[in-house]
């Protein structure tokens, strides 16, 4: 399988999807316990929450899961959160901080997976960035993820159900993180900017608006769009429609935007 899929449009949008792919080779998927082998971190349903919102939106998806590589981690595997809990390159525990695999994998494998699946994301990624850039004279990089609205591990409480990520402002033009939380505030939900999640690594590092590409992460509350946070992980018609509204009123105000950001 393509560890990566690409759909190229003609807006200023580009939908990122790290985390919604759910493929594992067998040779990698034998390793993991059978609580690794339940892939409850995978952000569930973000492709098809997303599917249609924004004609001519450019997507760039991961089909690989996250246990195989994250590719939301720099390659470094730096931590983007330092004094928290958190997963890194190759995860080793899950969101709860149980162990997921048999056997875990050693520098030399986690180097080949880089190879095989990091690095085609990410220059597939990186080249319709710079398409969409030469098009437009800007690109507005939209990294679509979700998760579980209570981890203890991971942060304390409810997780608010937008939660914006912008590197503390740093990734995009100030336009853009307002013109988001405006739209999400508007909905009377719980939200928050640059709260337990600033952004990942995509965010951090495809977003520089000082040289035209602007990024914002959306983590979005699964008890948004799912009738259950466990397995199955059903999504949920109902909730997920009226989720979409907002959705698609975000991206259509982002692509908006995009004429003001270039000049």
């Amino acid at each position: 399988m393509n560890p990566v899929e690409v759909i190229q449009g003609d807006s200023p949008v580009i939908l990122g999807l790290p985390h919604t792919g759910t493929w594992l080779p067998d040779d990698i998927r034998a390793r993991l316990n059978p609580r690794g082998q339940v892939l409850a971190d995978t952000d569930w349903h973000i492709e098809r929450l997303y599917d249609g919102l924004l004609p001519g939106a450019t997507t760039v998806r991961a089909t690989f899961h996250r246990y195989v590589i994250d590719a939301n981690r720099g390659p470094d595997d730096a931590s983007l959160y330092p004094g928290q809990n958190t997963t890194g390159l190759v995860p080793l525990t899950d969101f709860d901080g149980e162990a997921i695999w048999l056997t875990e994998p050693d520098a030399e494998e986690i180097a080949d997976r880089k190879a095989r699946f990091h690095t085609p994301y990410h220059q597939a990624l990186a080249a319709e960035i710079e398409r969409v850039r030469a098009r437009h004279g800007v690109a507005i990089l939209y990294d679509c993820h979700s998760i579980r609205s209570v981890i203890p591990f991971l942060f304390e409480g409810v997780l608010p159900d937008f939660n914006i990520g912008t590197n503390s402002g740093a990734s995009c033009d100030k336009r853009i993180e307002a013109a988001t939380a405006e739209l999400c505030a508007a909905t009377g939900r719980s939200n928050v900017v640059n709260g337990r999640f600033k952004g990942g690594w995509t965010t951090r590092h495809y977003g520089q608006p000082q040289q035209g590409v602007h990024a914002i992460q959306m983590e979005l509350a699964q008890s948004t769009h799912l009738a259950t946070e466990t397995p199955p992980f059903a999504y949920d018609e109902s909730k997920a429609e009226t989720l979409r509204v907002t959705l698609r009123a975000i991206l259509e105000r982002l692509a908006a935007l995009a004429p003001e950001l270039r000049a």
